[in-house]
């Protein structure tokens, strides 16, 4: 949606919806919509809603999910860990104003590598795909087979034939008319909105470069030790990598594509294109130990768009060092700090000071809306272009290689195994002494 037709509050949300429901109905019916998309269109029947990977993510999405105006109602829940299911479920039964809205029996609770398929097969009409993004590209694409709307968190693929796979099935949505939202929240930000409006309108011109910045501290770790002292039993090695799994790069994508995507996609957005080529280092200089696998715990990637102009760009997971997570541009005509300040040559400063509604909220309803409307938002694409853009960027800091956009897609090298369960053997083992191999520029091979 455009920032002007975007409903930014419930009562224009419900302006937008009653103004809409008329022409939307009998124009679903005369494109041979299903009788269940024609009834959102109206605004009136409930969407069902099946919840995929239940950890803190996945649980909070369903919270915001179920807060969306009109009938919703999650009907189906699926984790490979029962605890994560069950423990996502109380939580959920926990928030005020969503119990009425929770119809999950302990037999539309499913648990395993198959789950998130029988939770498709539940009968919702959208899905939250909020697992690992390891294991994003196959469910996505198992979603958009059976016709199922999809909203699914960031990022949505590891490497260059999840991206493909993703980018495959964007195509077969939009061919089906399905609403696909992607938890890069930003783009459903006003203050991002209204200031990335006034810089592709020219209010500092040309913009002939991005820095952005993911800069932070480590967000979790869950070693083997604690992980087997609380499962009184010793875990395959599959297991223990699933449940720590920020520290492995195929189910991860390293914190680069994790974490600092969110930074990648503002400069592209503003841009309206993805890098050409990039280059770039990185490493693993403080953050040292068994339980923190086969990632870097700093990148520093340098982008190019088609134009010539570039991207410079740092993550990292350092304590004690300077922190910010912020998006900039330099124009020909001045500064702007992306999320709402301008500085134009000869003018007065101009910051964004209007409303700041929750942007995780905002992205559901959002997308609910859209659904309603017959008109859904599919955000698949993008999504899939700014994850392969920071995928670019850990491929150049692994093999300390320039690529291009079309080297770095092209590869076939796929991170995962090459069947699941717990006995499975990831690609990716401890040595005799416990530890992980991390990439070596000049020798790591990514394409």
């Amino acid at each position: 949606m455009s920032e002007a037709s975007r409903p930014n509050s419930s009562d224009s949300r419900r302006t937008f919806l009653k103004g809409s429901t008329a022409a939307i109905v009998g124009g679903a019916l005369a494109a041979n919509l299903s009788i269940a998309k024609s009834a959102h269109a109206a605004g009136d029947d409930e969407i069902k809603i099946a919840l995929i990977g239940c950890g803190g993510r996945g649980s909070g999405a369903a919270n915001q999910a179920l807060r969306t105006e009109g009938k919703v109602k999650l009907i189906a829940m699926a984790d490979v860990f029962e605890d994560r299911l069950e423990g996502a479920y109380q939580q959920l039964e926990k928030q005020g104003g969503i119990k009425e809205r929770l119809d999950v029996p302990k037999e539309r609770r499913f648990v395993g590598f198959d789950a998130f398929q029988k939770a498709i097969d539940a009968g919702p009409d959208l899905v939250i795909l909020a697992t690992p993004p390891g294991f994003r590209p196959s469910q996505f694409e198992a979603a958009v087979k059976a016709g199922k709307h999809v909203f699914m968190e960031k990022p949505v693929a590891t490497d260059a034939p999840g991206v493909r796979k993703v980018l495959a099935a964007a195509e077969e949505a939009k061919k089906k008319n399905l609403g696909v939202g992607v938890g890069l929240q930003r783009r459903h930000q006003p203050q991002y909105l209204e200031t990335i409006k006034r810089l592709q309108d020219g209010a500092i011109g040309d913009i002939l470069a991005t820095r952005v910045y993911w800069n932070g501290s480590t967000p979790w770790l869950h070693t083997r030790e604690d992980l087997e002292a609380k499962a009184g039993r010793k875990l395959s090695e599959m297991e223990y990598q699933m449940r720590n799994w920020y520290y492995f790069t195929w189910i991860c994508g390293d914190h680069i594509v994790e974490q600092h995507i969110h930074n990648l996609d503002v400069s592209n957005w503003l841009k309206n294109a993805h890098p050409v080529k990039a280059n770039g280092m990185g490493g693993c200089e403080v953050r040292a130990g068994k339980d923190y696998g086969e990632t870097f715990d700093h990148h520093a990637v340098e982008f190019e768009y088609a134009d010539g102009s570039r991207m410079f760009s740092q993550c990292r997971h350092i304590p004690g060092c300077w922190n910010s997570v912020s998006e900039y541009a330099i124009g020909s005509k001045g500064t702007a700090d992306i999320s709402g300040k301008i500085q134009a040559n000869g003018a007065d400063e101009w910051r964004y000071r209007g409303p700041r509604p929750d942007p995780y909220q905002v992205e559901h309803d959002d997308l609910f809306a859209s659904i309603r409307a017959g008109n859904p938002i599919n955000e698949a694409e993008t999504g899939a272009k700014s994850s392969m853009t920071a995928i670019l960027g850990r491929m150049c800091t692994y093999s300390g290689k320039e690529l291009t956009w079309e080297e770095a897609l092209a590869s076939n090298i796929d991170l995962a195994p090459e069947t699941f369960s717990f006995d499975t053997t990831p690609k990716s083992l401890p040595d005799a002494n416990g530890m992980y191999q991390l990439a070596v520029p000049g020798l790591t091979k990514v394409v």
